[in-house]
């Protein structure tokens, strides 16, 4: 069966999309990679070219980038850019194959496979940012079980997606309140602080690194971790996908950071932009990532905890056009507080708990991704 045979591409153009009354809209940052639901969205307002109407249910598709892998579907109605290709059921749709609820059901997961990201790879047009045409996406082929294990399959999938929401709105409810502890304790850079406040720059060395030159292979495959801004997502990093050598470092713009150091993303697709890791092992960072070079423990956590719960802070401070990044000057001037010994410690035994807490709904939310994809890929 091909994605022509049970949807249709919508293309129903808004020329002036600030006064069209539709205040949604979704861009590219909105997607979140490998998941099949919609739930971030901007304003039109802003919007000065056309954009595209999608309706609740659609299925829309980053034709940009593929191989990010985002595809979803919108659960409510607004406007997207020309980068989305959406994909409508068609109403009318009852074959001996399928039917109309279940493959609205079933599309999102379909076009998370990884024979659909393999097929959408290869036929993608262009080089450095390659891109699907609504043609290949209509003649992708993929195969279905029986109607009846068609609607069997879509239950699995979404229980499974659901009991994740949940498990993510408990690490949500979590963080809410490590952050409510700590602007008890010492404040925010919305409403004052209740301590000093310094910028980070004036406290602190703020670094970042490099991406050695992919052509020359005595750069990779080496001993060295090498952080991509995708990998700082709140966590302790002891080992990265990638790994360079000593001559990669000695003549890229790369430094070699030591453990205790945070890393913080000035810039990546979706929510990266602001996230904070720990280093836990020597490593190397490519150059949309701020290294942060604190030695002392306690303050090194403390500071990761502190950056953690101002992200919205953090990530509005990013300039630029389509897509804002932070840079190293607006990293050293992030205010933070450096408040007694004791105090510090005090809140770090309060997060490292709700860390814990954390880390265990986190690898149950893995274990759910993993079977999700079994049952997309079976």
């Amino acid at each position: 069966m091909k994605i022509s045979d049970i949807a249709d591409i919508i293309n129903v153009s808004v020329k002036d999309p600030s006064n069209s009354g539709v205040d949604v809209f979704v861009g590219l940052e909105h997607y979140d990679i490998t998941e099949p639901v919609i739930k971030r969205y901007g304003s039109t307002k802003m919007l000065s070219t056309a954009a595209k109407k999608f309706e609740a249910g659609d299925v829309l598709i980053a034709r940009r980038n593929v191989y990010l892998q985002r595809a979803a579907v919108a659960r409510f109605s607004g406007l997207t850019s020309g980068d989305s290709i959406i994909l409508r059921v068609k109403e009318d749709l009852c074959t001996k194959d399928t039917e109309y609820e279940t493959m609205c059901r079933l599309l999102p997961f379909v076009l998370n496979s990884i024979n659909f990201w393999d097929y959408a790879n290869t036929n993608a047009d262009g080089t450095m940012s390659k891109r699907l045409s609504p043609a290949m996406l209509l003649e992708y082929e993929f195969d279905l079980p029986s109607i009846d294990e068609q609607k069997i399959l879509a239950d699995k999938l979404w229980a499974a997606y659901e009991v994740k929401q949940s498990y993510l709105k408990m690490i949500e409810a979590t963080q809410e309140m490590v952050k409510s502890q700590f602007i008890e304790m010492f404040g925010n850079p919305y409403d004052g602080w209740k301590c000093p406040v310094r910028k980070l720059g004036d406290v602190y060395a703020v670094g970042t690194g490099g991406t050695p030159d992919r052509k020359n292979l005595d750069y990779y495959h080496g001993d060295i971790p090498w952080v991509k801004s995708t990998e700082v997502n709140y966590c302790e990093l002891y080992d990265t996908e990638e790994h360079i050598s000593v001559k990669a470092i000695s003549e890229s713009n790369c430094s070699l950071y030591s453990s205790g150091t945070i890393l913080l993303a000035m810039y990546g697709q979706g929510t990266t932009r602001g996230r904070v890791a720990i280093l836990r092992n020597k490593a190397t960072v490519n150059q949309a990532i701020a290294a942060i070079q604190v030695t002392n423990e306690t303050e090194s956590i403390f500071l990761y905890h502190l950056l953690k719960v101002n992200y919205d802070y953090i990530r509005n401070l990013a300039v630029g056009g389509n897509q804002h990044n932070l840079n190293l000057k607006l990293v050293s001037s992030i205010p933070i507080v450096r408040p007694e010994r004791e105090l510090q410690e005090r809140f770090v035994s309060i997060a490292e708990q709700a860390d814990k807490s954390e880390f265990e709904l986190r690898k149950s939310i893995k274990a759910i991704d993993a079977v999700i994809k079994s049952l997309i890929n079976s």
